[in-house]
């Protein structure tokens, strides 16, 4: 049986015990059998705030929107924003009112998911202010496999905050032992362990039951396909949000999906198979316009490459449609370009190098990556 590490909570007494306690979870943040983790943390060890990352405690708010201060209905319990549009930290003030935090969020195992950088973030704060973080520590529902390239110097950002691979194969809880080390951060760290989670597993192999880390994020196939496919929000291609799967349905008003199934097709990647889809996103991109792609369906997530799916299906659309393609430019002419953010580099800014020698770059980093983070590593 996998237990995450609020499931035997009680082992965690003698770093909560008579402390007052804050809270930074969201509604992923459950019980095996689904009890919020905010409940279930309150009835045995009483909690003095909470604080929400991007989507807020309970889950109700979309992405990118910014959450304010509230009380949360069901506990009267003070909730603080540690996604505001001034900053991502916490306080003083907010640090101020407890002696130690707890950290409980399901992450999906991709760079650019901000869960990581809000746990980053708060090692740091929690360093600054002498205060110790308490990590209760959850599988990576994608297993340990790693994928992707490496977030380069000078292309950090909140949507990837720590030099890792896109796809990098680590716990919450062993993140923050690598960070902790490699930057010599000096958080009082401790981490609550899964019990029973190998590395080989992938999120259906536990017996979990899944719950939705954010709004976009509806079930594991979604989160397979999200660090591949994530890179069209960095272009004017729709990723499916405003639709019933997002992250699955990728196209746009100029493509014809027949066509651009059959040149994905043709690639013949492993564990993938792409239908022509005819969608109208209700939100986002093209909202309230026809659309023509494809529909991803996985037909072996244990062989799926999702990094190197996610970048072919884009360099076929740019291939294809050279006229039309576009890359998203920043709302601040100071700010990252959007595919910079997510690739981590300028890798595709301007003249995309060759698919093949892209892909053995990215393979390399990730390899070089895996052996940086052995250290961390606390599951076989």
């Amino acid at each position: 049986m996998v237990l995450n590490g609020l499931d035997h909570l009680a082992d965690a007494a003698p770093w909560l015990k008579g402390r007052r306690l804050g809270l930074i979870t969201s509604t992923s943040g459950v019980t095996r059998m689904l009890t919020s983790g905010i409940d279930a943390i309150h009835a045995q060890f009483p909690l003095t705030a909470l604080f929400g990352p991007e989507h807020g405690v309970r889950g109700d708010h979309d992405a990118g929107a910014t959450v304010e201060t509230y009380t949360d209905p069901a506990t009267r319990l003070p909730v603080y924003s540690l996604y505001r549009k001034d900053s991502q930290h916490m306080t003083p003030e907010m640090l101020n009112l407890v002696d130690t935090v707890i950290y409980d969020i399901q992450d999906i195992g991709a760079r650019f998911y901000t869960y990581i950088s809000t746990l980053l973030y708060v090692m740091r704060d929690c360093a600054a202010a002498g205060k110790e973080l308490v990590v209760l520590d959850r599988i990576n529902p994608l297993g340990g496999k790693v994928e992707g390239g490496l977030l380069q110097p000078g292309f950090e950002s909140f949507v990837g905050a720590y030099p890792l691979t896109t796809r990098y194969g680590l716990t919450p809880g062993e993140f923050a032992r690598l960070a902790n080390e490699e930057q010599h951060i000096g958080c009082q760290l401790h981490v609550l362990p899964v019990l029973g989670w190998k590395r080989e597993m992938l999120f259906p192999e536990t017996g979990l039951y899944w719950m939705m880390p954010s709004p976009a994020i509806p079930n594991f196939e979604t989160a397979l396909l999200y660090p591949g496919t994530c890179l069209t929000e960095a272009t004017n291609i729709s990723e499916g949000r405003g639709t019933s799967a997002p992250f699955e349905l990728i196209g746009a008003p100029f493509i014809n999906g027949a066509a651009l199934a059959d040149r994905m097709n043709a690639k013949k990647l492993p564990g993938v198979i792409f239908t022509a889809a005819y969608f109208t996103p209700s939100a986002s991109k093209h909202a309230g316009r026809r659309c023509e792609g494809v529909h991803i369906h996985l037909t072996d997530t244990k062989v799926y490459d999702t990094i190197r799916t996610g970048t072919a299906l884009l360099y076929a659309i740019r291939e294809i449609y050279p006229n039309d393609f576009a890359l998203r430019q920043p709302e601040d002419e100071k700010a990252l370009l959007p595919i910079n953010r997510l690739t981590g580099s300028d890798v595709l800014a301007h003249d995309w190098p060759d698919f093949d020698a892209l892909m053995e770059r990215w393979e390399n980093e990730a390899k070089a990556f895996d052996e940086r983070a052995a250290f961390a590593r606390m599951y076989e």
